[in-house]
């Protein structure tokens, strides 16, 4: 063929878009395949009943399928033809793609060995590897589309619906029946379509042995490289900034997988000269001792030793090559294990020293780039080749051959070099960039001009590259230099062909300066190309298990820890899979790589989570022991020394250490618990706070986030040590010396787990204010607000627990054989500020509004009482001076102890609240004395005149301060919602008015329990009915500001009624109606700013509570005096 029809012919360009085209085309077989193997994704049709018969039919007759006599089988097939069509065509037209790209690779392969072109990987490399891998390609979407089960079945049914809707076959149905018959068995009709070819041209001869010398250099052992001292910088200190050159550079970081492929299918298909030629059986020979898989395409697999051994033994002649992979095949699965892990240790250590080296001077990635690329490649093919055997070899003798528990560091060191380069890639663009300008042009132009033959084309070409290095400019930012690679890759096809009058062979120099230029020139334009072509890691993305096993391994090797952030940012390779001529794998895609690293990501936060708690838990413990309640024993100890009294340990009583005697260390190698927390910590921590954030499908991920969300979650609840089945919490004051020291840990984490621990504090203890946490768990708010409820006040109410006011706490009343908890431990002044301190103002407030839930249900109650003894009420509101009257109304009152009850139940229950609202108030004061001055100076501002919408408003503000207010808001606002019943306003009123009414009557009723005498100590009853008088006032106010009705005056009216009820006690002969009537007076002590001195003066003489007071106390003294006596 002569020279101008090879200029024609244009092979340079057909084969870069056949390649592309190629690949295109064996992704779309292998979606099929994907999805045709997946019941969830297969088409619907095909697992249709109705539709089996059909489905067999086509199979059985395919291609020659009478579609208009056999309407019996294919009468489903024409219900649904319409959407057969529409679901099918993409299906159908990708089986056409795959026969028109056969077509064209035909055609182009007869080009070629027409034009008798010359392959030399070294020389000619871009020519050579377009023609390896278009011949890989090809072979490859071939095994795929036989490997896909249901194509007949695809194909006739698109075909049978198409001839139902258009009255005729498809214009390919044909010929793609045809090609898929042929391919049932794909190797052996290929060898026999390659035959012809592999005559003409010098696949086996040239292209394939061209590169014996490059495979057996890139396969030697982990020893021949260490004593090479492969990818040390610093082994020859003096040549360190050399540049780093080769003959055949991109031959460098060529995929030894690639180059396997190549082999193994070029000898597949060019089978002869494995008899013919023996550099041929060596170089075979040779790959097959290096893999057992091989890929075809993602996760599909060739079975190298099986496939090939299949082939062979069906061909006369070939016995000693069968032979001959049988004993490939046992070195490999002897061997091959033990080789790699030797390379991926030594890479380790190698590629470890070139990090740091670039890292403290990356000046060196300007000449040492080789290095760098080789270094990628080199992790890359050792990380696949394991990928691809952990998958597939799954029984063998010696499983830890294909596992590698430091697998983690090797991922990371490549993702450490690929940052690197990004981050200095200035400072390559400006190296080479000079190189270009200042060496590579010139050495070029000496080469032209020593040509002895340059024909026009070629002479066109070569001064373009010269006159394109000449013109650059050292201060240029952006290069392009697509189209000079281009040219050369023409020039290589021009000057490979036979009668080309300049043969590139012939002038070696040129081939090696131009293969040079190349890779300067990409370090200009191509830099993130040559990453991805050296160092991706997308196969993982389809072999997910593989890579998820890999990751477990690394957590559970505590030296692998800090490399475990590599798996997260390996996903961000998975967007290398995608092709245009596949884009429905698109979303799949996205979904398994955010997935993965978000399962990643939130694994390594979850465990660094749980290292910062237990460190927490260890510094909480650390915390108690300073705690007031351990200082008793060290106290008692210093006593009785000080006395000289020997105190003998009780029985069970361990010993405790005094607070710090944990620092105390003989022997540094004594490890403690801590230790190993601190270390295992420190760990997690580097690889939490290695990358600020990363990209994967165009999202941004930041792993510190991950940690600051899970350390808000699981940050303070635990604390409390709240068991439901015991209702066991921890004192307020002792949860909140916990969360201080889990404060001040976490704040010293702050420069090492890169999270922003102040936000993390703030939301963590924002959210315990919440009811529930963002997770939709009990936060402490919850958890307190019903252990009081339950625990506390519901005890209180039975009568077990009593309020002190003396004390300003509940305390526990001692029962035989009952052992409660001590009330007074969780409610004096300082349990209530730090209950405050830890819910904060949102926390209160719901705590509140639960306890207003209780009030008001207990005034429901009430007023259902009231109604029944409606009738009676309305005559003692009016005859309550008439004591012969009222002595026979009284009795006709039902469920007068239910009042006083449940009035003294809302009494504990609004007591409680204040104690909790003055802990609030002081926690407040402290916290932010600048706002609380003006709520207080507001509220000194509100008179009897104001509005009392701004009147509780006020309030309102005043109450979310803690600060104490004559009209509750908060209760005012819970009645307010029982307004819904049919009642009127009216009837409403009434009731509230006869309940302080049902109140004053059934006073004189208290007298009688013995439980109502008046405790000096406590300053209060053991039944707590002294709670009574905090009810009435402050229900009495709620209900009458709901009204709109004169407070005072009906406070008033309960006072004379009152009076009178209790004055009348005195006319009582019953001992036992009476022998607590002393103490009874003393609820006539009403304190409110409702009722004024004159008022409770007029109402009930202070003489009579001043007796009342000297009675009682005598009383107290004389049984204290009786007891001791006793």
């Amino acid at each position: 063929m002569s020279l101008t029809s090879a200029y024609q012919h244009k092979l340079a360009e057909k084969l870069t878009i056949l390649n592309d085209r190629g690949q295109g085309v064996l992704i779309r077989m292998y979606n099929i395949k994907k999805t045709c193997s997946d019941p969830k994704s297969k088409p619907p049709f095909l697992l249709e009943k109705s539709m089996e018969s059909s489905l067999k039919y086509i199979n059985k007759k395919f291609p020659n399928i009478d579609v208009r006599n056999s309407t019996q089988h294919l009468g489903p097939v024409h219900r649904e033809k319409a959407e057969i069509i529409r679901f099918l065509t993409n299906y159908y037209q990708s089986f056409v793609d795959v026969m028109e790209f056969r077509d064209h690779v035909y055609e182009l392969l007869n080009t070629i060995d027409a034009c008798q072109c010359h392959f030399d990987i070294n020389l000619n490399f871009d020519f050579t590897q377009s023609y390896l891998d278009l011949i890989v390609t090809y072979t490859s979407v071939i095994l795929l589309l036989s490997r896909i089960e249901d194509r007949r079945v695809l194909i006739g049914m698109y075909n049978c619906a198409h001839e139902m809707l258009h009255g005729h076959s498809d214009p390919s149905f044909a010929r793609l029946g045809q090609m898929v018959l042929e391919y049932d068995h794909p190797l052996k009709k290929l060898t026999e379509e390659f035959g012809p070819h592999t005559k003409a041209s010098s696949l086996g001869d040239e292209a394939l042995l061209s590169l014996h010398f490059l495979f057996v250099r890139r396969n030697q052992g982990a020893e021949q490289w260490r004593s090479a001292q492969l990818l040390s910088l610093i082994s020859t200190p003096p040549a360190m900034i050399n540049p780093a050159n080769s003959d055949t550079m991109a031959c460098e970081y060529l995929s030894v997988e690639v180059m396997e492929r190549w082999i193994i299918i070029g000898f597949l298909l060019c089978n002869g000269c494995l008899n013919s030629n023996s550099q041929c059986q060596k170089l075979w020979k040779l790959c097959l001792q290096g893999s057992l898989y091989i890929t075809l395409i993602r996760e599909d697999v060739l079975q190298v030793h099986k496939v090939t051994e299949d082939l062979f033994s069906s061909w006369k002649g070939y016995g000693k090559r069968v032979a001959d992979i049988k004993e490939s095949k046992e070195h490999v699965i002897a061997n091959s294990g033990q080789f790699h892990c030797q390379r991926r240790q030594f890479l380790r250590m190698a590629v470890k020293e070139l990090e740091t080296v670039l890292t403290d001077e990356p000046g060196l990635l300007g000449p040492k780039a080789l290095y760098v690329f080789m270094a990628l490649s080199f992790i890359r093919d050792e990380v696949t080749w394991l990928v691809r055997h952990t998958e597939n070899v799954t029984k063998t003798k010696t499983p830890e051959d294909y596992a590698d528990s430091s697998i983690a560091e090797l991922l990371f060191l490549l993702e450490e070099i690929r940052a690197l380069v990004r981050r200095h890639i200035k400072v390559i663009q400006q190296y080479h960039l000079q190189y270009l300008a200042r060496f590579d042009a010139l050495v070029l132009s000496d080469i032209i001009q020593n040509l002895s033959v340059c024909p026009e084309e070629e002479s066109i070409i070569m001064s373009s590259f010269v006159s394109t290095l000449s013109s650059l400019n050292l201060k240029q930012e952006k290069f392009e230099f697509s189209g000079l690679r281009l040219d050369w890759f023409r020039l290589q096809a021009y000057t490979s062909v036979a009668k080309a009058p300049l043969h590139l062979h012939e002038n070696p120099d040129l081939a090696k300066v131009m293969n040079l230029i190349v890779f300067h020139s990409r370090m200009l334009d191509s830099v993130e190309k040559v990453l991805v072509e050296t160092s991706d890691l997308s196969t993982f993305c389809f072999h997910l298990r593989t890579f998820e096993k890999m990751f477990t391994m690394t957590l559970e090797e505590p030296t692998m820890l800090r490399y475990a952030i590599a798996f997260p940012l390996i996903c961000a390779h998975f967007v290398h899979c995608t092709h245009e001529m596949c884009p429905e794998e698109y979303p799949h895609l996205k979904n398994h790589s955010l997935h993965h690293c978000n399962s990643f990501l939130e694994e390594l936060a979850k465990q660094t989570s749980n290292c910062v708690l237990e460190i927490c838990a260890e510094q909480r413990n650390l915390s108690e022991q300073l705690l007031p309640k351990h200082c008793a024993t060290t106290i008692s100890k210093a006593k009785n020394k000080k006395m000289k009294q020997k105190q003998t340990p009780r029985k069970g009583e361990p010993e405790r250490d005094k607070p710090g005697a944990e620092s105390h260390r003989k022997n540094r190698s004594i490890v403690t618990n801590m230790d190993k927390l601190h270390l295992h910590l420190t760990e997690l921590a580097l690889t939490m706070n290695h990358v600020h954030s990363f990209s994967v499908f165009e999202h941004t991920i930041f792993p510190s986030e991950y940690l600051s969300s899970h350390l808000e979650a699981r940050a303070i609840v635990w604390l409390a040590g709240y068991n439901a089945a015991t209702q066991e919490i921890a004192r307020p004051s002792e949860l909140l010396a916990g969360v201080k020291a889990y404060i001040s840990f976490i704040q010293s984490l702050a420069q090492f787990v890169g999270a922003d621990v102040s936000r993390v504090i703030r939301n963590a203890l924002l959210q315990q204010t919440q009811p529930l946490d963002s997770c939709g768990e009990q936060t402490i708010t919850t958890l307190y607000t019903n252990w009081y409820l339950e625990g506390l006040l519901r005890q209180a109410s039975s009568g077990t627990i009593t309020l002190a006011p003396a004390m300003q706490a509940f305390v526990s009343l001692p029962r035989e054989g009952e052992q409660n908890f001590s009330a007074e431990e969780f409610s004096d002044v300082s349990e209530m500020r730090a209950l405050a301190e830890l819910l904060g103002p949102y926390g209160m407030k719901f705590l509140s509004e639960n306890l207003m839930w209780h009030v008001t249900s207990q005034i429901v109650e009430l007023k259902k009482l009231v109604v029944e003894n409606m009738d009676v009420l309305v005559q003692i509101r009016s005859n309550f001076s008439k004591a012969d009257l009222m002595a026979s109304l009284l009795p006709q009152l039902t469920g007068a102890d239910n009042v006083l009850k449940r009035m003294t139940i809302i009494g504990v229950i609004l007591t409680f609240r204040a104690m909790a609202q003055e802990g609030l108030r002081e926690v407040f004061s402290s916290h932010c004395p600048f706002l609380m001055g003006p709520i207080e100076c507001l509220k000194e501002f509100v008179t009897a005149d104001t509005d009392i919408k701004v009147t509780l408003s006020i309030f309102e503000l005043a109450s979310a301060a803690g600060v104490g207010c004559d009209i509750d808001p908060a209760l005012v606002a819970a009645i307010a919602n029982l307004k819904a019943d049919t009642s009127s306003p009216e009837e409403e009123y009434k009731v509230a008015c006869l309940l302080l009414v049902f109140l004053a009557a059934s006073l004189p009723l208290l007298a009688t329990d013995p439980a109502s005498f008046f405790s000096i100590e406590k300053d209060g009853y053991n039944n707590n009915i002294h709670c009574l008088t905090k009810a009435i006032i402050q229900v009495s106010a709620a209900l009458f500001t709901l009204y709109n009705k004169n407070i005072e005056t009906h406070l008033k009216e309960f006072l004379v009624v009152a009076s009178v009820s209790l004055l009348q006690l005195g006319q009582e002969t019953d001992k036992l109606k009476t022998r607590n009537r002393e103490s009874i007076s003393l609820l006539m002590r009403l304190e409110s700013s409702f009722l004024t001195l004159d008022m409770l003066e007029s109402c009930f003489p202070y003489v009579l509570l001043r007796n009342a007071y000297r009675e009682v106390s005598r009383a107290f003294y004389l049984n204290r005096v009786a007891a001791s006596t006793h």
